[in-house]
Formats: structure tokens, C-alpha cells, sequence
């Protein structure tokens, strides 16, 4: 399985994507996670201590024109095995760069190679057989620019809002125009069935899945733990492992 987990932001991504990448590693998978958002937030979800600069700096270089590039003899494979972080229950997460006070020039290395690496995922045979779970920044923006190429679902998560509905209405239409993809809508903070059945009519998409509001989000969160840590069994966390199972059979 390929997965991208989209959405406006503020609507679960990275706990959803975490906690995702995690439960399948716990099934046996050999688990990839990409974290190509700019704010923090799969590190914390997945329960990996975050790293000052970002690993993947090391692999790039400036050319002539002082434009940054991926070394030489870096590929998607080698990228990985070197610069990915090891996580909780096997997981390897491998990040883009974060922004730093002074914006996002002194990790754009970074930013490059990781750019480069999820381009050519799709034509690295070395991970047909494993599974990848992708965590890209709010909106529509790095979907257009196909920063998650390697991916051939797109789980798109939306709240019982107005602003997220259009936002995942957008990201839908934009992941569907590359063609041969899978787009699946997951409601998420919902209170009940009708709640997320109010989600799919105002996105205008058939509802995978629903994952209720949980207090125990919020205070994991607020501890900066994984929810899989936190809260193993909250309502929550059973969803999302109900999820897991969806897609597996999906």
C-alpha cells in the first residue's frame, strides 16, 4: 500500500498518518513514513525525538549555479537506509525539512532531496513490498505539485466544517486529475454515524471511514506523545486500527 494522508490543516493528518503507519508495522509490514509537512507533527505522532537539522542536508549539494541538488549516488534506496529515522514498532520516517526562525532557507537541501527521493519511489523496486504512509502539509498545495507521487490512495480527511469540506473538495479534484489513483474521504472529530454522513454530503464523497472526536487526541497532543502511546484503547485509536483493516482489504 501506497497512502497519502491529506486535508486542510488542523484536521488530523499527522495523528491520523502516525498512528496508521505504526498499526500496520504492528501487522508485519515494513512500514515507510514520509513527512513532507512543514510544521511539526509526524515526529510526535509517531514518537520519534525530533532531529535539530534536518538528516537529509547531508545529502545535498549546491551546483554551479548555487541551486541545492541531490548528491551524486543518493538515490531513493540509499536516501532511506542512510538519513531515515528508526520509530516505535519498526517504522523508518523519513522527513523534508521544518521551518526554522528564519524560514525555510536554511533547510531547502533538505527540502530538495526529499523532493527528489519521493519522485522516484514509484521506480525503486526495492519498496514494492512495503508499505508507505505519506503526511503532506494543509491544502491543496503539495498535492498539485505531486509531492506525493509515490502514492496511489490518497486518504483525505475532513472535519464536519464548511472550510475543511471545500478544502477537501479541491484536493480531490487536483489528486484525481493525475489519474490512477484512489481518493478515500475519512470524517474525522465526528460525534456519531449521521455526523459523518453530514461530512460526505458537504464533501461531496462517499465516507470510508469516521473517526469520532476524542479527548484522548487532544491530551496527546498536548503531551506531544503518540496516541498509540497515550491511549491505546481510546475510541480514537480503535478507529483508526479499524481503518487500518479497511484499507488492508480495500
Amino acid at each position: 500500500m501506497k497512502l497519502a494522508v491529506v486535508g486542510k490543516g488542523g484536521a488530523g493528518k499527522s495523528v491520523v498518518a502516525g498512528t496508521l503507519a505504526r498499526v500496520f508495522a504492528r501487522r508485519g509490514d515494513r512500514v515507510l513514513a514520509l513527512d513532507s509537512d512543514t510544521m511539526p507533527g509526524l515526529t510526535y505522532s509517531l514518537g520519534v525525538e525530533p532531529a535539530g537539522e534536518p538528516l537529509l542536508q547531508a545529502a545535498a549539494e549546491k551546483n554551479e549555479a548555487g541551486r541545492w541538488r541531490t548528491r551524486k549516488g543518493i538515490g531513493p534506496v540509499r536516501a532511506v537506509q542512510r538519513y531515515a529515522q528508526p520509530a516505535p514498532d519498526g517504522v523508518l520516517l523519513l522527513q523534508s525539512g521544518k521551518t526554522t526562525p528564519e524560514g525555510m532557507a536554511p533547510v531547502m537541501g533538505s527540502v530538495n532531496v526529499f523532493y527528489d527521493v519521493v519522485q522516484r519511489l514509484r521506480r525503486a523496486p526495492y519498496f514494492r513490498d512495503w508499505t508507505i504512509v505519506g503526511d503532506l502539509s494543509a491544502g491543496p498545495r503539495q498535492s498539485a505539485y505531486r509531492w506525493a507521487d509515490y502514492a496511489d490512495t490518497f486518504l483525505l480527511l475532513a472535519e464536519p466544517t464548511w472550510k475543511s469540506a471545500l478544502t477537501a473538495r479541491r484536493i480531490a479534484r487536483i489528486v484525481r486529475s493525475r489519474g490512477g489513483v484512489t481518493v478515500l474521504l475519512v470524517a474525522n472529530k465526528t460525534r456519531n454515524d449521521a455526523d459523518a454522513a453530514t461530512v460526505g454530503e458537504m464533501v461531496g464523497e462517499p465516507v470510508f471511514g469516521w473517526i469520532p472526536s476524542d479527548p484522548a487526541v487532544v491530551q496527546a497532543e498536548r503531551k506531544g506523545v503518540p496516541l498509540l502511546d497515550h491511549a491505546p484503547h481510546s475510541p480514537a485509536a480503535r478507529a483508526v486500527e479499524q481503518l487500518a483493516e479497511r484499507l488492508s482489504s480495500h
